[in-house]
């Protein structure tokens, strides 16, 4: 893999770049402000750029002991296959050591994935998502 530059910190991040990395990730349309706010309560963060290209992204909700939520991983197309979500979510685990669980939530039919990860499937996850209908349609939630 190429070298390419890792960054931790959110302070020189053009919020208007990472929404469009998500929309042609495809991730959806994520706004740039709503972008910064949850970026900004989430304890870790990769962002990994290309020069000056944005080419990946991840975050990790933590509370700094006993849960940390990976999310939002997203990879431009054009770098897709080469393990640079794998290395994101190996490095948002890194950060989350010592949390008493890790948890994330995959998109349908990226399960084994993150199996591959260390991931195992949980029997007793429950969800309330603000648009149920659409978590339904793709597959997110049952509609039982």
């Amino acid at each position: 893999m190429k070298n390419y530059s890792w960054i931790y910190d959110q302070s020189d991040i053009n919020w208007n770049q990472l929404s469009d990395l998500y929309r042609i990730a495809p991730l959806g349309d994520k706004a740039a402000n709503d972008l910064e706010l949850v970026f900004s309560n989430s304890k870790f963060k990769c962002f990994v750029f290309d020069n000056a290209t944005l080419i990946g992204v991840g975050r990790a909700l933590a509370d700094g002991l006993d849960c940390s939520y990976i999310c939002d991983v997203a990879i431009h197309p054009e770098y897709q296959g080469f393990g640079l979500g794998r290395n994101i979510i190996n490095q948002l685990i890194k950060l989350s050591f010592g949390h008493k669980k890790i948890i994330l939530y995959a998109s349908p039919g990226k399960e084994g994935f993150y199996k591959k990860l260390g991931f195992k499937q949980m029997n007793t996850a429950m969800a309330i998502f603000s648009n149920e209908q659409r978590a339904i349609e793709v597959g997110l939630l049952s509609s039982t």
